[in-house]
């Protein structure tokens, strides 16, 4: 089977009005910036997007906020956004809030095969409106389902043509997770080499998960918030 593709535009040629999409990243680091871009010029509409972060206004998938591209967005962290909080605000956009390692569970969730998992996250709160709760051990916990994607697109530092992936680290958070988790994977890679070149040891995702795989490029890796010290 090969997996190789030529580049973003051909990688995501298929993903239509209403496909559920997994986005890597965490924070503004180890995001599909090629993919993302590839959508935006291909313009799918009614998308709903699981990915940890809502992107910033000019950059991820606020790229795709901008062009009302996203229909509902599941995330744990938007902020930082100004267009996405418009687009809530003014009911445009359907959001839902969810604790980070929930997220996290319900995504590896899905890779794993498990339909459902039980948390005490969320428990007492909005989180918990309208969802199932049991008691384990005299503690409440709140049942949560697996997420279920049609695509999940990750970027990592290092592929082979087989598949097989390296992530550089805080890219690692929720590409490996993503990888394994959705009907179509969909990896860009900074560096693609052929098979056998990669440590066995040193990979992240195997190949089993990856569908197609391409070398990204002109990656602008941003620094989501930069400070340096006051001269005194």
């Amino acid at each position: 089977m090969n997996k190789t593709y030529k580049n973003a535009e051909e990688a995501v040629a298929d993903i239509k009005d209403g496909s559920v999409l997994m986005l890597g990243g965490f924070g503004l680091c180890g995001i599909p910036e090629n993919c993302i871009a590839a959508l935006v010029k291909k313009g799918p509409r009614q998308l709903t997007c699981i990915s940890n972060n809502a992107g910033v206004d000019d950059f991820g998938i606020g790229l795709m906020l901008k062009q009302k591209q996203v229909k509902k967005m599941i995330s744990s962290y938007v902020g930082e956004n100004a267009e996405f909080e418009r687009q809530l605000l003014s009911g445009e956009l359907e959001v839902d809030l969810i604790p980070q390692g929930t997220l996290a569970e319900r995504i590896r969730a899905g890779g794993a095969g498990i339909p459902a998992v039980f948390t005490p996250a969320g428990v007492g709160t909005e989180v918990a409106e309208g969802k199932e709760t049991r008691v384990f051990k005299d503690k409440e916990y709140l049942l949560e389902y697996a997420f279920d994607a049609d695509f999940a697109i990750v970027k990592a530092w290092k592929g082979d043509t087989d598949g097989n992936l390296i992530y550089k680290e805080t890219a690692r958070n929720f590409n490996p997770l993503m990888a394994m988790a959705g009907k179509v994977t969909i990896a860009e890679v900074e560096e693609l080499v052929a098979p056998g070149e990669l440590d066995p040891n040193q990979v992240h995702t195997p190949g089993i998960y990856v569908h197609r795989i391409f070398q990204g490029v002109n990656y602008e890796k941003r620094i989501e918030q930069r400070t340096v010290r006051k001269n005194v």
